[in-house]
């Protein structure tokens, strides 16, 4: 109870501190007092200041509020002047524990960034931080009435400069020009050039600002030619010239895109043709290799010139019904065309009836060729001719293939006849082993002769008729006449030969046979494969 008496760093008695010492001594070391000073959490500077400068010998009812010891400092405050300010009493609004200057301000309500964030808050505030004005211009009405490129007041611009300038820096204006994008020359023009000093309906059309150089065209004259107004159909933003327009309607290529309008618009732009003979009816008319008119040639220029060079003109000709291959490319035009270009014939002998009419290897007209040309000639070259022969019902092959023209066709080519004697009956005639006549041959010759040689021949005995080459009679003749006795190859005898000349014996070997006749004819009808 003496040590509690005799403190005075703080007074207990005075201050009232409770005897009950073990509150903030330990009993390891009187001298290292603590006291729990929950109520008031002591921080930053609070934490190192001695308790008589808070308390000053008072220990009851000490106050917690910021005014409760910084008014003094809250009424001697002159930037900003707290109390003139109306400022509110609770320093940590804008004052920290950790040191009472700097100090700082949440300016939430305002927040201030770049050239804000950098004036004095007497700058704003002016001594009067109640009510102060949150708008551009609470502050800067005197720089917009100031304000003479442009003159804000006279172009009627809002008074909310945060349209225009930023607050990085106040030079640095800027406009929202989305209502009119200013694109290439636009950009760089100033606003008075287009506003004139009045910022409200300025027009947004291109004659608004360019009919002046509209009404002063002259090349070509804008007015006269009755042009829309709309410059961006031709100009554009980069720059007034050189201008372009889009003739779509009428593309313009090769040679048609280096000439000047007037060549083709002549002053009028309303109603231009845009066919080639309006503009090239001259060239037209006075065409003379060929002559245009006379031919009857179509208006139509780009049937047979191009717009790349008018003199480097062409004709399609294998867009017609007459497509010009091999030797009918190298010929002028008016070698098939002399009676002119309309309802030119496209078959053969309209061309070519002399050469048809003038040849005698055949003579074609004693020969009574067909006039179609293109049966015998190609278009590759006239002579030497062919003839598809295997086209024909009579195919030529073998020995065929050699022969002339003429050799079958002595009597023309009309009519000439296929079948063999029509030319072999000298040879069928003058036949003597066997002599074809007396032995009665048929006079078809392919029956033993082919078309690769004359001789030798064959005859297919055992395919077509009686088989003397198989069975019991292979081997049993030597020669034809065996059989066909008497050289005449049209009869035959079976009674003449072998066992079958003993008439008895062959009765008696045919006894009961049905129809049995000792006759050639009868032993054929009953074994015509001279089997038994």
């Amino acid at each position: 109870m003496t040590e509690y008496n005799s403190a005075t760093d703080p007074n207990h008695a005075t201050a009232g501190f409770p005897s009950d010492c073990a509150q903030c001594h330990d009993p390891t070391n009187w001298n290292n007092a603590t006291f729990d000073h929950s109520g008031f959490p002591l921080l930053g500077a609070h934490a190192t200041t001695s308790c008589d400068a808070c308390h000053n010998g008072n220990y009851t009812n000490t106050p917690n509020t910021c005014d409760g010891c910084h008014l003094p400092d809250y009424n001697g405050s002159t930037n900003p002047n707290h109390v003139a300010a109306g400022f509110a009493t609770d320093c940590a609004t804008c004052h920290n524990e950790t040191a009472w200057s700097p100090s700082s301000y949440d300016h939430a309500i305002y927040p201030l960034t770049n050239a804000h964030a950098t004036v004095s808050c007497d700058q704003c505030h002016n001594g009067n931080y109640t009510n102060t004005p949150n708008t551009c211009d609470g502050c800067h009405m005197a720089d917009y009435t100031g304000a003479a490129n442009p003159n804000h007041v006279t172009a009627g611009f809002p008074t909310d400069c945060a349209q225009c300038h930023d607050p990085t820096n106040w030079n640095n204006a800027t406009f929202d020009h989305s209502g009119f994008p200013l694109l290439g020359a636009h950009a760089t023009t100033s606003c008075d050039a287009c506003h004139n000093g009045n910022y409200t309906n300025t027009p947004n059309t291109c004659d608004g600002c360019h009919l002046p150089d509209y009404n002063g065209s002259t090349n070509p004259n804008h007015v006269a030619a009755g042009f829309a107004t709309d410059c961006a159909t031709c100009h554009n933003e980069t720059a007034w010239s050189p201008s372009s327009y889009d003739h779509a309607i009428y593309p313009l290529t090769n040679a048609h895109a280096t000439v000047s309008c007037d060549q083709c618009h002549n002053g009028n732009y309303n109603n231009t043709p845009n066919t080639c003979d309006g503009c090239h009816m001259t060239e037209y008319t006075g065409a003379t290799d060929p002559n245009h008119v006379s031919a009857g040639f179509p208006t139509d220029c780009a049937i047979c010139h191009d717009p790349t060079l008018w003199t480097n003109s062409t004709f399609d000709h294998n867009a017609t019904n007459f497509p010009l291959t091999g030797s009918h490319m190298g010929p002028s035009c008016v070698t098939c065309h002399s009676n002119g270009y309309q309802g030119t014939p496209t078959n053969c002998d309209a061309c070519h009836i002399a050469d048809y009419n003038g040849t005698t290897n055949p003579n074609h007209v004693t020969a009574g060729f067909p006039t179609d040309c293109a049966v015998c000639h190609d278009v590759t070259n006239w002579a030497p001719a062919t003839y598809d022969h295997n086209a024909t019902n009579f195919p030529l092959v073998g020995a065929h293939v050699g022969v002339s023209c003429v050799s079958c066709h002595a009597n023309g080519y009309t009519g000439t006849p296929t079948d063999c004697n029509a030319c072999h009956m000298p040879d069928y005639d003058s036949a003597n082993n066997p002599s074809h006549s007396s032995a009665l041959f048929p006079t078809d010759c392919t029956m033993c002769h082919n078309s690769n040689a004359w001789d030798p021949s064959t005859f297919n005995h055992d395919g077509d008729y009686f088989p003397i080459y198989s069975g019991r009679h292979d081997g049993e003749w030597n020669t034809c006449v065996e059989c066909h006795t008497g050289g005449n190859y049209s009869t035959f005898a079976c009674i003449n030969c072998h066992e079958h000349n003993n008439q008895n014996q062959v009765n008696n070997d045919h006894s009961g046979v049905n129809g049995y006749t000792y006759t050639s004819q009868a032993c054929l009808n009953c074994h015509p494969d001279g089997n038994n």
